[in-house]
């Protein structure tokens, strides 16, 4: 059974460096055709697609938070991380972690949320 769990502060200051780390059990972070993305949920938002690593360490973003957003990983703990810079209030929101099988690299990942496994989800409020 595959399980992801979200760990981070639930409270930053704005202009500081927000850090989320999703643990992942039952499947390894380097299993192929694997994408593992980070996505939040803000209220009158909706759900945002933030970025993802994908088997190779490869990671792409979201054009309107890649100056701000970076995904690493750490396969010894079978983890990987979110940071994302220069937060302010307009970041609170709720953050996910996700994974999904993508045999080509082809799915529409600004435009879908459809994954195999999903974190239960963090609340991250930015204070001004």
């Amino acid at each position: 059974q595959v399980q992801l769990q979200e760990s981070g502060p639930g409270l930053v200051k704005s202009s500081q460096t927000l850090s989320l780390t999703c643990t992942v059990s039952g499947a390894s972070l380097t299993t192929n055709y694997y994408y593992w993305s980070w996505l939040r949920q803000s209220p009158g938002v909706g759900l945002e697609w933030i970025g993802y690593i994908n088997e190779d360490g490869t990671t792409r973003y979201n054009p309107s938070l890649e100056s701000r957003a970076s995904i690493s990983r750490d396969t010894s703990k079978n983890q990987f991380i979110l940071q994302l810079s220069s937060v302010a209030p307009k970041d609170t929101a709720v953050y996910y972690c996700a994974g999904r099988g993508d045999l080509h690299g082809t799915y529409d990942y600004l435009g879908g949320y459809r994954y195999d496994y999903w974190g239960q989800g963090t609340q991250v409020t930015v204070s001004s």
